[in-house]
């Protein structure tokens, strides 16, 4: 998940050096994509650090380790990933725990609307063996029939895997209208250019978990023509002056691209942008609880992210409460298609 973690982490090195009034100061830690190293450098960060909020992890196998090691010290966590277990149900260790992307509903939601308006009826899917395929296989199961969509085939692979050729083999052989992705970061290539050199001439579908320049770089011209839901700070600036996210997401993509080039945009880099934003927001009423470094200041900061109300970031617009730790709506999400190896708004 380096392609995931680069961007977020040169996103923090943008932050400010207050938040809500306070002096902040940032530990950055890597967990190599490893639920238990995850693990130890959340125990880390709070036994030794004494953090008062977590920010991360970037996948949602690692996140889940994070969320089960904070919420026991009562520590929120911003996930960066995209996996509905992370926050759902909000209850037990997820009390603790919010995250920015949106959840599977609606990303499937979209990529089936997609299908029936090109006529696609039937859809076969590939995905990792992780919680983050796992959520999306068992969303698709229970969204597709009442979008008359009719699931062929379905496959899975690991996040180390060099060849899916049976995977692919077994999907072709299904003949479905469209063949749906559900991976993140540069894994997400694998499946996409086997079908692509086996002559697969049907509807290509990915998640916004592989929406970076080195899914691009990997995948290279046998991407093009795809389709997949992203945030919309992706083609910020293809965006209509009507859209909310506009503003918020083409002056982070300004930001972000004057430091490290053009096109070096990341929806990864902008969820951890909008992560400071939440933060700068809920202090102010925590520290009216108690001081950071205490459990009341961490409570208080837990129950001010809950108490957020059409907050316009980067990445969409927020409406969370103790209920709904996530809080995005279909203005969370835009289809694009990859055209020349560029994001292009499908409008």
């Amino acid at each position: 998940a380096a392609s995931l973690g680069i961007p977020a982490d040169n996103s923090i090195k943008l932050w400010p050096t207050e938040l809500g009034g306070e002096k902040v100061q940032l530990t950055v830690i890597n967990d190599a994509s490893d639920p238990t190293i995850a693990a130890k450098n959340a125990a880390k960060l709070i036994t030794e650090d004494n953090v008062d909020v977590i920010v991360g992890a970037s996948i949602t196998p690692t996140s889940l380790a994070v969320v089960e090691t904070a919420a026991r010290s009562g520590v929120p966590v911003i996930s960066l990933a995209g996996g509905g277990a992370i926050v759902e149900p909000p209850d037990g260790p997820r009390r603790w725990a919010f995250k920015m992307a949106p959840t599977e509903t609606i990303s499937i939601n979209a990529v089936l609307g997609h299908m029936q308006r090109r006529k696609a009826a039937t859809v076969a899917t590939i995905g990792l063996a992780t919680a983050y395929g796992e959520g999306f296989l068992k969303a698709i199961e229970k969204l597709a029939p009442a979008q008359g969509v009719r699931i062929v085939a379905s496959e899975k692979y690991a996040q180390t895997d060099t060849s899916v050729t049976p995977q692919i083999v077994k999907l072709m052989a299904a003949n479905p209208d469209a063949v749906y992705i559900f991976s993140s970061g540069t894994p997400g290539a694998l499946p996409h250019v086997e079908l692509v050199r086996r002559g697969y001439k049907g509807l290509i579908y990915q998640t916004q978990g592989v929406a970076n320049a080195d899914f691009l770089r990997v995948g290279g011209k046998e991407l093009d023509g795809s389709f997949m839901t992203v945030a919309p700070v992706l083609v910020a600036d293809q965006l209509p002056d009507s859209n909310p996210v506009k503003g918020p997401g083409v002056a982070y993509v300004k930001r972000y691209e004057a430091k490290h080039g053009a096109g070096s945009r990341s929806l990864f880099g902008a969820t951890a942008w909008d992560a400071h934003l939440w933060l700068n927001a809920a202090i102010p009423a925590a520290l009216k609880k108690g001081k950071p470094g205490t459990p009341e200041f961490r409570l208080a900061l837990r129950d001010g992210l809950e108490g957020l109300r059409e907050f316009v970031g980067a990445q969409g617009v927020f409406n969370l409460s103790d209920k709904d730790h996530n809080g995005v709506d279909d203005r969370s999400q835009v289809m694009v298609q990859v055209e020349s190896g560029a994001w292009k708004l499908v409008k």
